[in-house]
């Protein structure tokens, strides 16, 4: 097992969204997979047709592709695969490491309730275990694994450490029902097994299935792989995630502004750590991400975090890079399509723009000057910032303006000489021009706008708001 190359899976239900918790899941996986140079690959565990649907599984890839986890090969589906699940039934069955059980659900329900008052477990142990096969009768049966009756079953953790689960808190598991279907804790191994998955990470829900998942293993004789079940991740209140918690599925976040590579950090950090290291590129996740860096304890959703991170991220981030990204979070938003005019203008002013930006909303709202169109509508505060003197002084400054290099240095020093001519602070002169070229009193520094926006431009809306 440890000279195989690393194959990690995802195998997520299709039954809603891609929770957050899930996501992070992938995430780990993929991080594992790809920073040893092996094989992340995605199953969809559709066995349950009443809830499966294909709306669900698109939501489930579109997630996955907008969280930017690709997967090799082509999705499984667990349900296309019932036949070969059904074989490996009867394969234990021919082996003897499992049997067919012919008791009834009255039977069933019978004896657990008479181990109840007698105060026994009531973990079924059928009568049919051993029986000789003369003795079946001609009637629908399922098939049963045979579970050790004594000794444990250790679960080699690496997160958990070493579990211990007396072998009589195992029952002997359902594998086959008796209209032909696979259960679902046989189809999982099987699938695992057929796809070569070396690495088992998941949520710490699934760590008793692990000990039950092993006796299939086991009985067929296959390596048992890896086990690592993380903590699942909790509110900021410390409780399970649930609706009041607000954001559950990946696509909200993206709806609320927040790049790709800032929640695929943040999601990193979300129970797994690298020393003191918070911000951190995909490259380094790779190669740091181990196993043994997962904590046990649950962690905690904290958009704080998340927020420094994506001011961080956004800083950094490659500019036509983040442009597109930011039209597809304005499509996922139902926002107006930017008008091509604007998309050049947002290209020009996004290393402005995006500096310590908490997310694409404040990208947008940061980009109002380059977005808006003459005449600038103005906000309350800036009609008050435009008085009657401000507006003689811009007036004053515009044949300047009109005969300069247009230098973000050489207006400065422009703007500086008529604020010191009328005794007047950068800020006396800055706020009323911030007001005329945006049309607010909070934006990006007027000698960047005036850069980005261009000397036809920026005069234009200088002399709409002197008028």
């Amino acid at each position: 097992m440890s000279d195989a190359p690393v194959v990690t899976r995802f195998a997520p239900s299709p039954t809603g969204f891609l929770h957050i918790g899930g996501a992070r899941t992938a995430l780990f996986n993929w991080l594992y997979a790809r920073g040893r140079g092996g094989k992340f690959l995605l199953r969809i565990e559709d066995t349950d047709r009443a809830r499966s649907t294909p709306e669900a599984t698109a939501a489930i890839l579109t997630g996955l592709t907008w969280l930017g986890l690709d997967w090799d090969g082509e999705p499984v589906s667990q349900a296309a695969r019932a036949d070969r699940h059904a074989q490996v039934a009867h394969q234990m069955l021919d082996s003897g490491h499992a049997y067919k059980c012919f008791a009834t659900q009255d039977e069933i329900e019978a004896f657990r309730e008479a181990a109840r008052a007698a105060g026994k477990s009531t973990l079924y142990q059928s009568p049919w275990r051993d029986a000789d096969a003369a003795t079946h009768p001609d009637a629908p049966y399922v098939i049963r694994v045979k579970a050790p009756r004594d000794g444990e079953t250790v679960i080699a953790d690496q997160v958990q450490g070493n579990v211990r689960i007396g072998n009589d808190q195992l029952d002997d598991m359902i594998v086959l029902r008796s209209d032909g279907t696979p259960t679902y804790m046989l189809a999982v191994v099987v699938d695992d097994h057929d796809m070569g998955v070396t690495h088992i990470i998941r949520g710490d829900d699934h760590l008793n299935n692990a000990a039950r998942q092993m006796l299939v293993y086991h009985a067929m004789g296959w390596d048992v792989p890896v086990w690592a079940h993380i903590p699942l991740i909790h509110g900021p209140d410390g409780k399970k995630l649930s609706k009041r918690h607000g954001a559950l599925g990946v696509e909200e976040y993206q709806r609320m502004g927040y790049p790709a590579a800032a929640m695929r950090n943040y999601l990193t950090r979300l129970g797994w750590g690298h020393g003191d290291n918070e911000f951190f590129t995909d490259t380094q996740a790779k190669e740091w991400f181990d196993l043994g860096g997962i904590g046990k304890s649950p962690a905690r959703l904290d958009f704080k975090k998340l927020d420094h991170l994506t001011a961080q991220h956004m800083t950094v981030a490659d500019n036509a890079a983040l442009l597109q990204e930011l039209l597809a979070f304005l499509k996922a938003t139902d926002a107006p399509e930017l008008t091509p005019a604007q998309i050049s203008g947002l290209t020009a002013a996004m290393p402005l723009v995006k500096e310590k930006a908490k997310g694409f909303n404040q990208v947008i709202e940061k980009a109002h000057f380059i977005l808006t169109k003459r005449p600038i509508e103005m906000d309350e505060k800036a009609n008050q910032s435009l008085d009657d003197v401000s507006r003689g002084i811009l007036r004053e400054l515009t044949p300047r303006l009109q005969t300069a290099t247009w230098d973000r240095t050489i207006l400065e020093d422009i703007i500086k000489e008529t604020a010191e001519a009328h005794g007047l602070g950068l800020g006396k002169i800055a706020q009323p021009l911030r007001a005329a070229l945006a049309g607010r009193t909070s934006s990006p520094s007027v000698f960047d706008m005036m850069i980005v926006l261009g000397r036809e431009e920026s005069l234009a809306r200088i002399q709409d708001g002197t008028t």
